[in-house]
């Protein structure tokens, strides 16, 4: 006789905890992430999360099929922490500029799950949605399709990807954190312009850009050339297939 399937629903816990606490994927999720700031990856487990909620390890696989899972619901709720309240305005540089700056602020926010959980893609809810906003404001600014999706790919990408990096600083121990600050001025405002010249006279900005992040500027970057690409492609053709007179790209 097969095996009667039990639908996700009831199999989840409904009772409350020894604590009083009834689980939802939700509760779980913020004590993963207050594991993580207290003790980093390596804390997550399940039996430190079961201490935390108070309930049997085993019940946690009621709602994740196992730790993965768990690792990827965190990203996707650290990316719905960061489109919360957003809409666009309608400038299509500026909206992607907030969005980017709001799922940096978000993953700096938690920067141990953020080293976890930036280089996943979960498929789920807040991630799809997110895509889909950046893709919108894509299209409906002008984009054809393949350079929207060449503009989304450099900009999510360079987003996650300084989300991790600078979440790896702060995931350090202080310690080690300003000692890596302190070699800008320890070392490189040290070096002699005889042997380092460039650096000799760049180590007074470098002292106060390379403990700062990045972002920003890469960002506007990015997003600079997403509209020189833009105007570049919607420039009306000459008969010869090239943009015409005086157009961008067109020759004087």
């Amino acid at each position: 006789m097969p095996k009667r399937v039990v639908p996700e629903e009831r199999r989840r816990r409904r009772r409350p905890t020894r604590s009083g606490l009834v689980l939802s994927e939700t509760l779980i999720v913020e004590a993963a992430l207050r594991l993580l700031r207290e003790h980093g990856s390596a804390g997550l487990t399940a039996r430190r999360l079961g201490l935390a909620l108070d309930c049997d390890p085993s019940t946690l696989y009621r709602y994740f099929r196992g730790m993965d899972e768990l690792t990827l619901a965190i990203g996707d709720a650290l990316i719905g922490r960061a489109m919360h309240g957003w809409r666009p305005a309608g400038q299509w540089q500026d909206d992607l500029r907030a969005v980017g700056l709001r799922i940096h602020t978000a993953y700096l926010s938690h920067p141990q799950a953020a080293v976890l959980t930036a280089s996943r893609v979960s498929g789920r809810g807040c991630e799809l949605a997110a895509d889909e906003a950046v893709l919108d404001v894509l299209r409906t600014a002008g984009f054809p399709l393949p350079e929207a999706v060449r503009v989304y790919h450099a900009f999510i990408d360079t987003t996650l990807a300084f989300a991790a990096l600078d979440a790896a600083t702060l995931a350090l121990p202080s310690a080690a954190r300003r000692a890596d600050e302190d070699m800008w001025q320890s070392t490189y405002a040290r070096l002699p312009a005889a042997t380092h010249p460039r650096l000799a006279e760049a180590a007074p900005l470098l002292a106060t850009r390379m403990v700062t992040s990045a972002y920003p500027t890469a960002l506007d970057m990015l997003l600079t050339s997403a509209g020189s690409s833009l105007t570049a492609s919607s420039a009306p053709s000459s008969p010869s297939g090239r943009p015409d007179d005086g157009a961008v790209g067109g020759r004087p």
